[in-house]
């Protein structure tokens, strides 16, 4: 299978997405788009899971992009009104949501960069709230070098996370930044050898999974909401969202568990 959905019992309401497709840069292909969507979904409904690890298969890239080669034909038949193969129909329509760029997983994601992250792969890195790479990885947004507008998070997304000069930079001139840059831009939390990567990856989820996963939720969808708001609404907006969370049985098993000197047992309620 071109993507791997794990549920490793070492770490609870943990997932771990894999594109496992390393002969080919872990690229998209139209069936890895369908499989990467559904693993996205699949993650988003399950209440067990409190937040995700996606990384790529191999030492060479994280993930390279869309599969030109796969899915320039379909495309292009589809736009001269050819009938194409409905599986394939449906793969296109996927593309955003495999990037996360039209769906909200809803809960935090952690890249394990393994490598090169182009295109495509940059897009979805930059739908993960936290990022660890390894040395030799590489970032680019290539797609004005090949006549093409970004449209997956780029855009969007990276003018919001780093400095405008920075993004521009990376979206106007297609060159590659090594994790060094990316680390000193912001955009990894930390770079880290090889072999402790997925380690890496894994304690900053534990450590979110740990937490009351109301609160969690609530206040990752809470940076969205206010990030673009003029701040007297974004005060407005943050005690809209957080004074519910006061009332919950976390919030009281947590103040319970801090009397007694003990480790909260969170339920999500």
């Amino acid at each position: 299978m071109p993507v791997s959905y794990e549920l490793p019992a070492a770490h609870r309401h943990v997932a771990v997405v894999t594109l496992d497709r390393p002969d080919k840069a872990n690229s998209l292909d139209l069936a890895m788009v369908r499989e990467l969507a559904g693993a996205w979904r699949r993650a988003a409904a399950d209440d067990d899971v409190r937040c995700v690890v996606v990384t790529g298969a191999g030492e060479r890239a994280f993930c390279g992009g869309m599969d030109m080669r796969a899915t320039i034909p379909v495309s292009q038949a589809l736009a001269r009104g050819e009938q194409v193969d409905p599986a394939d129909f449906a793969a296109l329509r996927d593309v955003s949501t495999a990037l996360l760029a039209g769906f909200d997983l809803g809960k935090p994601l952690v890249a394990a960069v393994n490598g090169h992250a182009r295109a495509g792969g940059f897009d979805l890195l930059l739908a993960c709230e936290l990022r660890v790479a390894v040395p030799h990885a590489t970032f680019a947004l290539e797609e004005v070098a090949l006549g093409l507008y970004p449209t997956g998070n780029a855009t969007v997304l990276l003018p919001r996370q780093i400095g405008w000069l920075a993004a521009h930079e990376l979206l106007l001139t297609a060159k590659p930044i090594g994790s060094a840059r990316a680390l000193e831009l912001g955009l990894l939390n930390r770079v880290v050898a090889p072999p402790d990567l997925l380690a890496a990856a894994f304690e900053l989820a534990d450590a979110i999974a740990a937490n009351a996963p109301l609160a969690v939720r609530e206040t990752r969808r809470g940076v969205r909401e206010v990030l673009t708001l003029p701040l007297p609404e974004a005060y407005q907006r943050q005690e809209e969202i957080g004074r519910p969370l006061r009332r919950t049985e976390d919030a009281r098993e947590a103040q319970a568990a801090f009397v007694e000197r003990r480790k909260p047992q969170f339920r999500g309620r």
